[in-house]
C-alpha cells in the first residue's frame, strides 16, 4: 500500500499554489523567498511524481491562471493538502493562531447584512477572523477565480459563471422610492409605463440590479428617462431624499435600509424580477473548516437578518 502513495512535499505543493496565485513563476518565487530555478525544480518534480503537467511553460504574455486543465482540477486538492498539513503542525501546539476567512462581496451586503453577521460570528467563533473585502457584483465573481486568498464572495449575479457554485442565501422584490409627498405615491396601481415620464436615477452600467430593472422595462418596450447613475443604493436613497429624482431599488423585507429616511416607498410587486443574493465559492473546491463554518453560520442567520 504505501508504495502506491507518491512522495509529495509540502514545499512542491506550495510552490505548485503560489505559482496559481500570483500568475508568474518570478512572482511565486519572490513570495516564497526562494529563486526562480529552485521554484521550477520544485514543480518539476511534482510534476514527475504525478506524472502530468500541471502549468505551461511557454514564454510570451503572462496569464493570471497559467495552469493546464490537469493544474486547475488539482489545485482545489492541493489547497487542501496543504491546510491538512497546517492542522498536523498545529496540533500540539497550546496556542494556536486565528484562522482567516477572507470573504468578497458587494457594499450593499456589507452594509445591511454581513456587518451584523460577522459580528455574530466572531461572538460565536472567536478564533475565526472574518475579513471582508467591497467589491461590485462582477468583480465578486472574478475575484474568486483569480485570488486564490479569497474563498468566499457574496453578492447577487446577473449570471453564474460555470467555474462558481452558487448557495441562495435570500431574494429582495423592487420598490420606488421617491420624495416625500411625491404625487406618484397616491398612484393605486403603479405601473413602469407611469415612470417613464419622470427622471429616474438608476443604478451603473455593468451592476446586476440594472439590469434587472433595464430587463423589465425593455420586456414591455418602454425606454426610461435615466438622469443620473451612481454606484450604490444609499447613495441613491440620499440624492432622492435631496430631490434629485426617483428611483427603484431593491430592499430587504426588513426595512432596514430606508427606515428612518425622508423618502416615500411603493412596492413595485412582481414587474421586476426579484435580485438574488448567494454565496459563491469555486466549484470542487473543498472549503477548509473555518470557511464552512463562516458560510453554514450566515445561510442559518440570513433569515434574521433580512426579515
Amino acid at each position: 500500500m504505501s508504495g502506491s502513495i507518491p512522495s509529495l512535499s509540502t514545499d512542491q505543493i506550495a510552490a505548485f499554489v503560489e505559482l496559481a496565485f500570483q500568475g508568474s513563476l518570478r512572482a511565486a518565487a519572490e513570495k516564497l523567498h526562494i529563486t526562480e530555478q529552485g521554484l521550477r525544480n520544485r514543480l518539476l518534480s511534482l510534476e514527475q511524481r504525478l506524472h502530468v503537467q500541471l502549468y505551461r511553460k511557454q514564454r510570451g504574455v503572462r496569464r493570471m491562471m497559467p495552469l493546464t486543465p490537469e493544474g486547475k482540477l488539482f489545485l482545489p486538492h492541493a489547497k487542501a493538502f496543504l491546510d491538512r498539513a497546517r492542522e498536523l503542525g498545529e496540533m500540539f501546539l497550546t496556542e494556536r493562531q486565528p484562522r482567516e476567512v477572507h470573504v468578497a462581496a458587494s457594499q450593499y451586503l456589507i452594509h445591511h447584512v454581513l456587518i451584523d453577521a460577522v459580528r455574530r460570528f466572531h461572538a460565536a467563533y472567536p478564533g475565526i477572523h472574518v475579513r471582508l473585502t467591497t467589491h461590485n457584483e462582477d468583480e465578486v465573481a472574478l475575484t474568486l477565480l483569480t485570488d486564490l486568498q479569497v474563498a468566499i464572495g457574496v453578492a447577487a449575479p446577473y449570471e453564474m459563471l460555470p467555474e462558481l457554485e452558487y448557495r441562495p442565501l435570500f431574494s429582495m422584490n423592487w420598490s420606488l422610492i421617491t420624495p416625500l409627498r411625491h404625487p406618484l405615491l397616491k398612484i393605486q396601481r403603479l405601473s413602469l409605463k407611469r415612470l417613464v415620464e419622470h427622471p429616474l436615477i438608476f443604478f451603473e452600467r455593468g451592476s446586476t440590479g440594472r439590469q434587472h430593472v433595464m430587463d423589465a422595462f425593455h420586456e414591455q418596450n418602454l425606454s426610461p428617462h435615466i438622469d443620473m447613475e451612481t454606484t450604490n443604493t444609499d447613495i441613491i436613497i440620499r440624492m432622492v431624499e435631496a430631490g434629485l429624482g426617483i428611483s427603484i431599488v431593491p430592499l430587504l423585507a426588513s426595512g432596514a435600509v430606508t427606515r428612518g429616511r425622508k423618502i416615500g416607498v411603493r412596492g413595485l410587486g412582481n414587474q421586476i424580477r426579484p435580485i438574488q443574493s448567494g454565496i459563491l465559492t469555486r466549484r470542487g473546491e473543498q472549503m477548509d473548516a473555518a470557511s464552512k463554518a463562516f458560510l453554514d453560520f450566515v445561510h442559518a442567520e440570513a433569515p434574521r437578518l433580512t426579515n
